[in-house]
């Protein structure tokens, strides 16, 4: 088996690049919710339920996906046991390779989750073993909102590997671009 070298005009030093422009050129095309999550879906190769994208209004993160969750109620920032709550007030990444240890508000992993694409949904999916949470930042810091990407799963294998530092940073990198896009302004 041949090894890729990166030896060509840039070297590794593009090769390194090139994933992350494109994930952001990917993104910066979402112009709608939807599209956005989609694409954060497949990037971290996760369910389009897995991923949860909440704006910040009046004190409230409000879903905007998943779609079922919109009725489902908000997330006071105040809250002391949500996770995107303390993900916002905190301004600050998080990772949870375990999540099922981490106090938090559960109310959320009871309503069923299904996508327009899926005729016949699967039955229930399992609770949340790993979660991943970023705010969505403005250039003044300011909270717009917050992303999570969670792997479900009956326990931690079915779940799915856990995230890496490479993972967060990626969803670092998507926060950012969302903070400049139409529908979280």
């Amino acid at each position: 088996m041949q090894k890729k070298s990166n030896s060509g005009p840039g070297g590794a030093a593009a090769a390194a690049m090139a994933p992350e422009a494109s994930v952001e050129h990917v993104l910066n095309q979402a112009d709608t919710p939807e599209k956005f999550c989609t694409a954060i879906a497949k990037l971290f190769g996760v369910r389009a339920t897995e991923v949860a994208l909440l704006k910040l209004e009046k004190g409230l993160l409000r879903f905007m996906l998943p779609e079922q969750l919109k009725t489902a109620g908000s997330i006071p920032v105040s809250s002391s046991s949500a996770v995107a709550a303390h993900t916002a007030s905190t301004r600050k990444t998080e990772m949870f390779n375990s999540f099922v240890k981490v106090k938090h508000a559960s109310i959320f992993e009871s309503v069923k989750l299904t996508t327009p694409s899926e005729e016949n949904p699967t039955p229930e999916q399992g609770t949340i073993q790993k979660l991943m949470s970023a705010p969505i930042l403005d250039s003044h810091r300011k909270v717009l909102g917050v992303i999570q990407i969670s792997r479900k799963g009956y326990d931690l294998q079915t779940a799915g590997p856990d995230f890496a530092l490479e993972d967060l940073q990626q969803l670092e990198l998507a926060a950012k671009v969302a903070c400049n896009l139409p529908f979280m302004k």
